[in-house]
């Protein structure tokens, strides 16, 4: 048995979702999704990547870029030269993004880092 403060909890929710609903059908984006959904990141071409051949890292824009930097140590699998490769892209994206790096080299993110035993 509901009591009546449930119920108007329960009607309350059916009207937000009523109206999240009725917003999605018109084309509202989710605002918490900001990122990227599967099937773009699929229909990217490889150089937008800061690792292209495993498609990782993508450099769309600030927040992109930011994050590859930021998780740039956590890249497993690639080589050194891979790495090199991949912080010019990222230096090059920083710049046309107008994002601010201060690591000068790729080897200065794994100061502390999760590779650090190399």
């Amino acid at each position: 048995m509901s009591t009546e403060r449930q119920k108007v909890a329960a009607r309350r929710n059916l009207e937000k979702a009523r109206a999240a609903r009725s917003e999605r059908g018109r084309g509202a984006r989710n605002e918490r999704s900001s990122g990227l959904s599967t099937a773009e990141e699929s229909r990217m071409r490889a150089s937008q990547f800061a690792f292209p051949k495993e498609r990782k890292e993508p450099l769309t824009d600030a927040a992109h870029v930011r994050n590859a930097i930021a998780r740039f140590d956590q890249v497993e699998g690639v080589s050194d030269a891979e790495r090199d490769e991949a912080w010019k892209r990222i230096r090059s994206a920083a710049r046309k993004f107008d994002v601010e790096v201060e690591a000068h080299d790729w080897r200065d993110l794994f100061v502390g880092g999760k590779e650090s035993k190399r």
